[in-house]
């Protein structure tokens, strides 16, 4: 298992549109995700340590998030065939079993990962209501174990001050998990 750092926030990069399936049996575009004051994407997996152990934070999150109207997208990109864990079928059974209140989509073909830059899991993009990137950091100090209660929430504070200014925290702490499992060309 390899583990990477995300590398720093390219303020006002555009979002990437996209066209994947999801577990809700629904197809999701960027334009449908998008919140009036902003858009989480997160690329997580389900057999990663690092997103496991912040799978209720996550929840936890984009709930409050999404009552400061911005909305959150997750999408699951690993080559499945790596790892059965990260199978559809298993993508909708974490998706029930955690209560995601968000999309959470599957990028086949890899290109979603592959176009917005996308390195590890969790990696989590954070655009104001323009989709101009302003986050690209950690959601805690979690890493493959769930960081104690108290600790400050990065992704939480620094997505709420885009919600609030259009514009995120100048400092940000890079994401840290599991290397993206690519397919093998």
């Amino acid at each position: 298992m390899v583990s990477l750092e995300t590398p720093v926030c390219e303020f006002g990069k555009p979002a990437i549109d996209f066209s994947l399936p999801s577990v809700d049996g629904k197809t999701w575009s960027l334009a449908e995700c998008a919140g009036p004051n902003g858009l989480l994407v997160m690329f997580i997996c389900n057999h990663c340590p690092y997103v496991k152990s912040i799978r209720e934070r996550i929840v936890r999150d984009t709930n409050e998030l999404k009552a400061m109207g911005v909305n959150s997208v997750a999408i699951m990109s690993n080559d499945p065939s790596l790892n059965d864990e990260d199978s559809f079928e298993n993508m909708k059974k974490i998706s029930d079993e955690f209560g995601f209140s968000f999309p959470y989509l599957f990028d086949e073909s890899q290109a979603v990962a592959k176009a917005y830059g996308a390195v590890c899991t969790p990696d989590f993009f954070g655009y104001n209501g323009k989709l101009e990137l302003q986050y690209r950091g950690r959601l805690d100090a979690s890493r493959k174990e769930t960081a104690e209660d108290g600790v400050r929430r990065d992704l939480f504070l620094g997505m709420k001050e885009v919600a609030e200014t259009g514009s995120g925290p100048t400092e940000q702490i890079p994401s840290m998990g599991c290397s993206i499992k690519w397919k093998s060309e």
